[in-house]
């Protein structure tokens, strides 16, 4: 009978490929985490800290550092990091070198509610508590608080964040009645009726139409209110 050498040489170079790979596997487990990395993605890094994240896996998971990497479970860790309100997600993995690596992405705020309740208005539309680091700089919302106008305060934002004029100047967004809206502008001394949230597009165009006349005439400060309430029109009171 003939012996395939061969086949007997690949068949020992398997397995001792499975073997280096396996005794490389059972000592990386066997290694204690050497230190924890938290690392903030994006621009908005304001709302949460090193330190807070590390008291809440301490509170929540205990000490992480020196602790056995097959000990560590990560999803667990993830979860814990997500359950702070102001993550928006979070990924956690461990390096070669024993290192845990946690990359946080916050939330972000585009309004701040000022009623018997104070909260911001993330960019998801969802609510996110007031941060004890840092105070963001975003449209006041005020009015009758309710689920439906915290809805469409949402659809305005999210609207004028995405105009760069729009985005400068409104401070503020006051809430009459649901369907009736009220913009006010950092600079100029009149507020801007919208009404509610329909046609929002046309309403710009047509305010952004009379600003750019009334600025280039001088006589934005002879009005006390623009209204875009009605169809392809605007409206103005004079002081």
């Amino acid at each position: 009978m003939r012996v395939n050498w061969n086949y007997i040489k690949f068949l020992g170079l398997l397995l001792t490929v499975i073997g280096l790979y396996g005794f490389a596997d059972y000592r990386n487990k066997a290694k204690n985490v050497e230190d924890i990395s938290i690392k903030f993605l994006g621009d908005n890094n304001l709302y949460l800290t090193e330190d807070a994240v590390n008291k809440l896996l301490i509170q929540n998971y205990g000490s992480v550092k020196n602790r056995a990497k097959e000990q560590v479970v990560l999803n667990t860790i993830e979860t814990i990091i997500s359950s702070n309100d102001m993550v928006k997600s979070a990924q956690v993995y461990l390096s070669v070198e024993g290192e845990l690596i946690s990359k946080i992405v916050q939330r972000k705020p585009i309004g701040r509610v000022e009623g018997v309740s104070k909260f911001y208005l993330d960019d998801m539309g969802k609510r996110m508590p007031l941060s004890r680091y840092h105070s963001a700089r975003v449209p006041i919302i005020t009015g009758k608080i309710t689920g439906k106008s915290l809805e469409d305060a949402y659809v305005i934002l999210d609207y004028v964040n995405k105009d760069n004029f729009l985005r400068k100047n409104v401070i503020g967004i006051h809430i009459e009645d649901e369907g009736k809206y009220q913009l006010k502008f950092r600079v100029e001394n009149f507020v801007v009726n919208l009404g509610g949230v329909k046609n929002l597009d046309e309403k710009f165009k047509n305010f952004m139409a009379f600003y750019v006349k009334a600025t280039k005439d001088k006589t934005l400060e002879n009005y006390a209110v623009v209204s875009l309430e009605f169809d392809n029109q605007v409206v103005c009171t004079k002081i």
